[in-house]
Parts: C-alpha cells; structure tokens; sequence
C-alpha cells in the first residue's frame, strides 16, 4: 500500500484510461532517491489488467552499451523468431532488428529504428494495450534513451502508456512530468507504523518491532528526512525503541546520514563486500560468480587480492583481461566458488540485494553507490580487469577500460571498435561516449584527434551539438600539425557551425578547404547566408576537380551566379548535371540537383527533387539529416502548391530538428510555417512564427531563411490586399545583403513583388523586378517558369491576352488559381463581367480548398462585383482533413498499403490505419477504393480549373 501518494494514483490511473481508450501518452515521475518512484511504476504496472506489461531498469553498468535498455524493454515482443517484428515496415524492421544485435542489417539511421521502436510497440498494444514501465531513466543508455523518448512523445493515437521514472535534473524534454516530493506527517506515520506492523510477524524482525513511532518524532524525522520513504525506512530501523516512543531524543546527526547505507556495507564480511563490488560494476549473476572465483575470496582481509596478473607492476588492463581470458569458461568447484555463493546470500539476507533470475541487483540504486564508494579505486580497477576477461565485445571493452590506470592503446581500440558497432546501429550518443573515453586512453596525439574528431561527429547526429562543439575544439588542439586530420576537423567544424550556429562563420571555416567535398560544403554555407561573391569563387575552385555530377552542379552554379552563364557554359553545364537525376541514389545529391533546378529558374523541378530527397531520406536513412532534408521538401510542396502537404512536412520537420538540436533548421521550418500561415490570413501565427524564426536566422547569419521570414510578412500583406505594405516589404526583401536577405527569395517571391508594386502603383518599380526576374528566368525550360515570367508580363503590361497564355502553361493549381484572380479583376473592369465570372469562380474554389482565406475573400469580393450573388459552395469533403490526413489519403490513393504508408511518413503502421479510422467518417466512406477516388476526383478537378 502507497501512503500520501493519492495524487500521483490518480494521474497514472488517468494516463491508463486514456491509453486504454486510443488517447496515450507518458508520463515522468521525478523525484530524489528513495522518494517512491519505483513504488508508483509497481503500482502502475499491477493496475494495468488486462493490458501488456514491458519492463525495464536502466542500469549505471550498462549505461554505456547501447541500446542495453531497449534490449530488456522489447526482448518479450522480439523473441523467439522475431516476435512482432514482422508486422513492420520493412525500413523499420532491419533498423530494430539491426540496433537489438538481431538478423538483418541495421540502418545506422536513428530516426527510422525510432519509428520502428513506436510501430513495435504499437503492435504489441494490441488486442488490450500497453504500459512501458521505464525505472531509472538516467542511466538508460543513450541510444535506448533517444528511442523511447521520440516513441512517447507520439503516443497519442496509440492505446500505450508509457511511464518513466527519473532522478536528479537530468531533462526529459517534450514530456509532463510529475515531481514527488516527501511524505507529510500523517502519511509518515501511516507507512512507519505499517512497517513495524508487518515486521512482528516476520523472523529475525528488527529490536524496533511491535513499537510504535510517537506522532512528534515522525514529525521531525519527516522535517529532518525531507519525507523521503526511503530515508525514513532505513533511519528508523536504526533507532532504539525508547527513541521511536519519544522517550529519549533523537540521535543528532541521525544514523545513516547523507549515505544511508554505508554502515549496513561497512558490517559485510569481506567475502560479502568483494561479491557486493563485483554486482556493482557487472549485473550478470553468472559473470559475478565466475569472476569471484577467478579473484578469490580473502577471509582474513576485507581487501581483495586477484591471484594473477591482473594488478601486476607494470601490467596494462588489456594484460590482465588476457591473463584472465586463458580459460573462457572455468568449472566452478571448490571453496572459492562456494563462499562466492554463500558472499551473496549474505548480501540477500541483509536485504541488500535481489537476484532476479539471472541478473543481480541491488535493492536501491543508494545500495550499489554506498558499495562502490567504499571500495578503494585498486579494487575497483581489479574487479573491472576480472570482468574484462570473462566478457566478449562491448562488455570487455568497457570493463578494461575502467580498470585501465594511464594511456593504453589496446583498450582504446576495443572501446573504438565498439563505438564503430554502436554507431552502426544508430547509438550515435553511445558511440560519442565510448570514443571520448577511447581518445582519453590513446598515447598517440594524431591517434587521440582523430577519436575525438569521429566522437565529435558521433555526438552531432546523436542530438547532441553541444559535446560536439567540446569534442571537436578540443580535437583541434590535439590534431598538431597532421594536414589530413587538420581539415578534417575543420569541414566538421563548419558543418556544426552550419546547422546550430553562425552561417557566415561556417563560410569562413569551410573556405580553406580545397577537396570537393569540402568546397561544395563551403558552397552550401554561403548559399544559406546569400553570400553571392563567395559561391561565385567555390565554384570558380571546384572547376579544377575532375568532371562529374557535384562538380558539374557546384561550377554551373559559379557561373551562372556570375554573369556567365549561357556564354561561360554555366546552364550547359546545369543542364548536364540534371540529365545525370536516373543515376543518382543519395539524398544529399538529390538536394545538389535541387539546387541545379533552381539555379535555371525552375522552381517546379527543384521542389519534384526536394521531394525525391525527401522519399529517399525517409527510406535509407542520412545519419540523423532528415530534419535537414526536410527544410527543402517543405518548401519545394509550399512552392507547388500543395499547402497541407508543406504544413505536415514542417510541422514534422520542426520537431525532429528540435530534437536533433539544429537550430537553423528550426529557424526553417518556423519561416515555412509563417509563410503558410501568411496565405491563411492568420495574422497573428504568421507574425509570431516570423519573429520566431527571425530570432534563430538574425544573429546566425541565415540570410535565406531571414529572407523567407521577411517574405511570409510581405505575403501577409500581399494577400490582405495592403499592397503598399507589401511593396515596402519587397523592396527591404530584395536591398537586403548577405545574412540579412538571400537573392534566391528575392527571385522567387519577384512574382509576388511585381504584384504588389502593380498594385501600390510603382510601376517602375515593377518595372525594374521584372526585368530582374527575365534576366534569372531567361534559361527556364519547364511551363510553369514560363507561366509566371507571362504573369508578370501581363501584370506591367496590363495585358489580358499575357494572363491567358499564363493559365495555359501552368502546372502549379494554386499559382493558377493567382492568375485566373488577376484576369477576372481585369476583365471585370473592363466590362466582361460574363468572362470574368468563371475565372473568378475556379480561383475561389481553388484558394477555398487550399485554405488560404484572403485571397478566396479577394476573388469572392471581385465575383460579387461582377454579378454572382451566391455564396462559396462548401468545399470539397477532403478539404476537412487535416494536413497529415490529407498526405496519408494521397499516399493511399497512390495504391502504398499501411505498412509503406508507415515508413514514408515515420509512422507506425497502426498510427496510419488510426488516421484511416478517423479519415472513412469524415468523408462519409468505408474502403480505400472511396478514399483513393475521391483523391482522383480532387486532382481531375483542380485540372478542369486549370484549363478555365
């Protein structure tokens, strides 16, 4: 029974209902040790009937062996022969597989063995549901950790509960928690009388037994304890009976102090103590045993004395793990063997410890700090060296490396080699770890920079940028003079520089570089601050590498930038480069033909290959990049178009990339989003997410997402018809330098630009703009560039017959739908009301079923006026989807079942069949086949607007 604790009941009793109901989440509870934590999670488990239970405990020896705790949590579900594994989208399931030491390959991506950890325990929530009970989360592995918490923060179309148990600070972002706090007097005694109740009617009962505690000296133990349970347990059973019925005062300090169990550790035989420091450092109750009898148990000391060469004069830990691994299984007979067993029923009399099948494990975490911290460090680093040379893999590595004293390269490889298998698996954060330790025990000085530099990298895609920055500064100072490893380290340091920090520091670090890569790096940096000069010179640098697809894109952009681009073989070379699309495979080279695209002015393809990208990305995996690559497939979606799809894709994109903490990701996303928000009219998100974003882009010298920033509160304007206001706005846009503005929006957004000086009655101005813009478009080959340089003609020219040629060509329905309003409100004032009507009319269905209200209101105003009374017609039923209802009806009517639906969006195939649930009742059907030609209709009809 739980005493003082009736708030906590009701809010875990809570998150299990609504798990129960399809309405999941997760829940922390934060506390010091000793608090009730792990009490709470017992409850929770026992209240969960007929839902599944999977359990696990993080483990500080194994907080540094990846994905140990993700291993205990879903071996149930796992094993045998795959468990539930195979109901997942294959993607997901080699990265489970792969990250569990499974059959199959692992991805090395972590956000695809992410979603495959929430398809798996969405699968295992069926028929009844789900509760993951997760005990002292800080010290679950890194790996483990990123896993779970990106499963619980997307919980809450799944019938899971999730609870996770932590003590001290450490931040678990994304997730209520639930702090516990001491226990009031009343509860204080409730629970101590309850023990001392309970422990008359056990054997070998403490002297306190059959005593009741005066309800003063529970107050002030409860003052003195902070009301923590576990303190006022231990403390109690310290006390004389006079002193727990208030007749004698209560010793000052209280027994026990700020380590409660050092005395019950202190009282240990030796041979208990040593078996004791062997479970602490090593939880495998085979590998203790062993390990006790190859060190032997000591009777007339309490300190242990291995009987090899383990603490031999001289002997590095790798030595002594050698000397203990000559016989990997030894036959367990003898003395030794049978005081290690008696040593550990000892530790289970005391009440110290549990054995729990083949696992030890202290009774508290305390326990296990109280054992370590009274070994002497010699003792410590020789149970570690035993350990090393009765373990395999990573566990050797890790034990040799704590019982190493000074640099020692052998171990250092070991823990390399480990950090290589956790990375393959996606523990980037394990991996950062595990090499940062391998770099402190390399002698050599090149050989210790280039452990820091890959635990750097590990660190970066693992989420978290600042170790990175740490490892990475101080592998530069360690690099010396190595050329190789020198540059190395520098690309790396522009590339953090690039997605967390200063664009234009980034061009300054990456402008020293002359490999390909390096210099395509350097391009990509200057791009993002609108550095025209500096990618005029890369790609100046670039045309002495040897031809081929990034050589090609990175030159061909130098040139065109510069001026040179028919003549100087700038498009040819573009042009070459797109032709190479059918060969390409990566999505970072995808992303270069984006660039390619939108360097010719054809802003159709680039946003078709940002979506490749992205389709690419989703599927292989790009080492933690998707955030990233999720930027330029928002935006290509907003730029076609297709609005719910680009509100979707950001909206993702800005969680993973604050997950991941790229902070000039999240400036993107946040400047996409107010972009949509500006063609929604909703004044208000689109300003917050604009400063939102402005505040990220500013002082890092993003000029591109500065500019697309500036450019959702211009379209704002635009679109609520203030053109003056919007002209201004365009005008600071396109006067902007590097850092501050970006020349690729100012192109893109010259459509808009024209607009809005047409509109203000700058005429010149638009002038000036649309000679800019047919200079930059002069080399586009694809109907909707096309469409817009007639737009714009027609704009200046004021030229009816400009407009229809534009609706002719175009192939975007909301840019369509842009200049069918700008007709209709030119033939309405030239008195053809009848011609204006039906264009008028396809432009407001058009901007209804996109959402964007202003210029729906613009085009019904202007439909008004040219004699059509009626009110809009409801929009079309899938209008009343959400934007990622609306991707999942489009992927179904594009014939992906479920389970591929699941990998593309990073779903767990009943998230999807989830959404489905909720799609049929909306649209009033009940199969796909309804779902997939509704879509169809949607798309013929959005054709017929076009063609008006």
């Amino acid at each position: 029974m739980l005493f003082g604790r009736s708030a906590e009941i009701a809010a875990i009793d809570d998150l299990l209902g609504r798990a129960r109901g399809g309405a999941g989440g997760a829940l922390v509870l934060r506390g010091d040790a000793g608090v009730g934590k792990t009490a709470l999670l017992d409850l929770a488990a026992t209240r969960a009937g007929s839902m599944r239970v999977l359990r696990a405990t993080g483990a500080e020896p194994e907080s540094d062996l990846a994905f140990a705790t993700l291993h205990q949590l879903l071996r149930p579900v796992t094993i045998p022969a795959g468990g539930l594994l195979d109901a997942l989208p294959e993607p997901q399931r080699e990265a489970v597989r792969g990250a569990l030491g499974l059959a199959g390959a692992a991805s090395g991506d972590r956000f695809l063995l992410a979603a495959g950890v929430l398809s798996l325990l969405a699968e295992a929530s069926v028929p009844d549901g789900l509760v993951c009970v997760v005990d002292d989360f800080q010290w679950v592995d890194r790996a483990s950790a990123d896993a779970l918490l990106f499963a619980a923060r997307r919980l809450s179309t799944e019938r899971i509960a999730m609870l996770l148990s932590v003590r001290g600070t450490l931040p678990v972002k994304g997730l209520p928690s639930l702090t516990l706090g001491g226990l009031p007097p009343d509860a204080a005694t409730a629970l101590l009388n309850a023990d001392i109740t309970s422990a008359t009617t056990r054997s070998g009962a403490s002297a306190s037994a059959g005593v009741g505690v005066e309800a003063g000296v529970v107050r002030e133990l409860a003052a003195l304890t902070g009301g923590n349970p576990l303190a006022l347990r231990e403390i109690v059973r310290l006390l004389s009976p006079a002193q727990l019925a208030g007749r004698e005062p209560l010793p000052d300090p209280l027994p026990g102090g700020a380590q409660l169990f050092g005395e019950q550790v202190a009282a240990l035989s030796p041979q208990a103590r040593q078996v004791a420091l062997l479970a602490a450092v090593e939880g495998d109750l085979d590998l203790v045993l062993r390990a006790a009898a190859r060190m032997g148990l000591s009777t007339d000391s309490g300190r242990v004395e291995p009987r090899d060469a383990a603490r031999a004069p001289g002997g590095s830990a790798a030595d002594a793990g050698r000397a203990e691994s000559h016989d990997r299984a030894p036959v367990l007979t003898g003395s030794s063997t049978d005081a290690g067993r008696a040593a550990l029923h000892e530790l289970e009399a005391a009440g110290l410890v549990l054995v729990p099948g083949a696992g030890v494990r202290f009774r508290h975490p305390l326990i296990r700090s109280a054992v370590h911290e009274a070994a002497a460090p010699a003792d410590r680093r020789a149970a570690h060296a035993v350990l090393g040379g009765l373990c395999e893999g990573d566990r050797r590595a890790w034990h040799l490396a704590a019982a190493a004293l000074g640099q020692d390269e052998e171990v250092a490889a070991a823990l390399a080699a480990t950090a290589v298998r956790a990375r393959e698996r996606g523990g980037y954060g394990d991996a950062a770890t595990a090499l940062a330790r391998a770099a402190e025990l390399t002698p050599d000085p090149v050989s210790r920079a280039a452990r820091l530099k890959d635990a750097a990298v590990a660190a970066w895609l693992g989420g978290r940028p600042g170790q990175a920055g740490s490892l990475l500064a101080e592998a530069r100072e360690r690099a010396g003079s190595d050329p190789v490893t020198a540059a190395e380290i520098d690309q790396l340091r522009g590339r953090f520089e690039l997605n967390s920090g200063s664009a234009a520091e980034a061009v300054r670090i990456l402008s020293a570089g002359e490999s390909l890569s390096m210099l395509a790096d350097a391009m990509e940096a200057a791009s993002y601050v609108g550095d025209t000069e500096a990618m005029i010179r890369f790609g100046g640098r670039a045309a002495a590498h040897p031809e081929g697809f990034l050589r090609d894109v990175l030159v061909g952009i130098g040139l065109m930038l510069s001026g040179d681009g028919a003549d100087g073989g700038g498009h040819g070379l573009l042009v070459r480069a797109l032709e190479r699309v059918g060969e390409l495979t990566e999505a970072a080279e995808f992303l270069w033909a984006t660039a390619a695209a939108s360097q010719l002015g054809e802003a159709d393809l680039s946003a078709e290959l940002a979506g490749r990208a992205g389709r690419v990305a989703r599927v292989s995996g790009m080492a933690g990049q998707l955030p990233v690559v999720l930027e330029f497939v928002a935006t290509g979606e907003r730029i076609s178009g297709r609005l719910a799809e680009s509100q979707a894709i950001s909206e993702e994109g800005l969680e993973l990339a604050r997950e991941a903490g790229y902070g000039n990701t999240v400036a993107a996303h946040l400047a996409n989003l107010a972009v949509l928000a500006a063609l929604r009219g909703e004044e208000e998100t689109c300003g917050r997410l604009a400063r939102e974003a402005l505040a990220i882009a500013v002082p890092h010298r993003v000029g591109l997402r500065v500019g697309v920033a500036a450019y959702a509160l211009a379209m704002l304007e635009l679109g609520l018809g203030r053109f003056a206001a919007a002209h201004d706005r365009f005008t600071a846009m396109a006067q902007a330098g590097p850092g501050a503005g970006h020349p690729a929006v100012v192109w893109r957004s010259a459509p808009d630009r024209i607009e809005a000086a047409v509109g203000a009655g700058d005429t010149r101005a638009a002038r000036a703009a649309l000679e800019a813009y047919g200079r930059r478009s002069a080399h586009a080959r694809t109907d909707e560039s096309r469409a817009l340089l007639a737009r714009c003609h027609a704009l200046v020219e004021d030229d009816a017959g400009g407009f229809e040629e534009a609706l002719r060509l175009h192939a975007n329905p909301f840019e369509a739908a842009r200049t069918g309003l700008l007709l209709g409100e030119r033939l309405r004032r030239a008195y053809r009301p009848g011609e204006a009507r039906p264009r008028l009319r396809a432009a407001m269905e058009t901007f209804e079923a996109a959402g964007a209200r202003p210029w729906a209101r613009r085009a019904q105003g202007e439909l008004r006026a040219a004699g059509e009374s009626a009110e809009p017609a409801p929009g079309p039923l899938l209008d009343t989807l959400t934007p990622q209802e609306l991707r999942i009806a489009g992927l179904v009517a594009d014939g992906l079942s479920s389970k591929e639906i699941a990998a593309r969006l990073f779903l767990s195939p009943r998230t999807v069949e989830y959404h489905l649930y909720k799609i049929y009742p909306k649209l009033g059907i009940t199969t796909r086949t309804e779902l997939a030609r509704l879509v169809v209709l949607r798309k013929a009809g959005t054709a017929r607007q076009d063609m008006l």
